[in-house]
């Protein structure tokens, strides 16, 4: 089925709108005052580990939808890496990321709608910003930016690798479920310095939500000074891991 351009758009808006519902969601219900997954209240906790698990079941899930669609990029890093590969044309990578971000920052509102009255039990703003968007834990820029450029690099080789990788080309909702837990070992690895961003959407459409919009318990210090870091770092890290597998197997 030949899919129009308009038809990609909207995938990769419900796709991102999805991975950030998802992702961001699992940071709300582990960290927020009075939810099912507060260790405060005795209940059940899962910790970095289920954060881990929907951030991969946030992109898992899409690229089965969507994947046959739009390729679901579900993130401005890797639309601009393909562009730069030559496998993706230029033409639509603004139309592209404009989705993207729009499906960022609607999966956003509908946490902050979702889990509004924990916002306001939460008296730390930290954990209110984090159920957001990123922030080094170190307050070192550097390894922050390192951290996301080895992170997106190690994921978009990888994602690469598995849709045009002898094993997998032939099965490519195999192939989706590869990335799924691909973002899962990413995330768990090496996303303890940063959160991760790992994607540009993610981090900076629920970072602008977070400046702009009354959200409970916020001391309205977005970060800025540190949101280049969660934009450029991945598509740095992107750009270099899709260039990698090109040198070494050709795309």
């Amino acid at each position: 089925m030949e899919h129009t351009w308009m038809m990609k758009y909207f995938a990769e808006f419900f796709g991102t709108l999805i991975l950030v519902l998802f992702g961001n969601g699992a940071v709300a219900n582990t960290f927020l005052t009075g939810t099912t997954g507060d260790p405060e209240d005795g209940k059940a906790n899962g910790g970095w580990l289920l954060i881990a698990l929907s951030f991969g079941f946030g992109v898992m899930i899409p690229s089965m939808l969507f994947g046959s669609i739009s390729g679901c990029h579900i993130n401005p890093a890797a639309t601009i890496a393909q562009a730069c590969a030559g496998i993706f044309p230029w033409s639509h990578v603004l139309q592209y990321i404009f989705f993207q971000f729009l499906g960022a920052i609607c999966g956003q509102l509908i946490v902050l709608a979702v889990y509004w009255p924990h916002f306001k039990k939460t008296k730390d703003s930290n954990i209110v910003f984090g159920c957001f968007s990123t922030v080094d834990a170190t307050n070192n820029k550097l390894n922050g930016f390192v951290a996301e450029v080895a992170g997106t690099a190690v994921l978009m080789f990888v994602a690469i690798g598995l849709y045009r990788g002898t094993f997998f080309k032939q099965a490519v909702d195999i192939a989706n479920i590869g990335v799924g837990f691909m973002i899962m070992a990413v995330v768990m690895a090496i996303g303890g310095p940063t959160g991760p961003s790992l994607n540009p959407a993610r981090d900076l459409g629920p970072r602008i939500l977070y400046a702009i919009l009354p959200v409970p318990n916020s001391d309205k210090n977005a970060h800025w000074d540190y949101s280049w870091v969660a934009s450029v770092g991945p598509i740095v890290g992107a750009i270099i891991g899709i260039f990698l597998y090109k040198f070494a197997f050709g795309l």
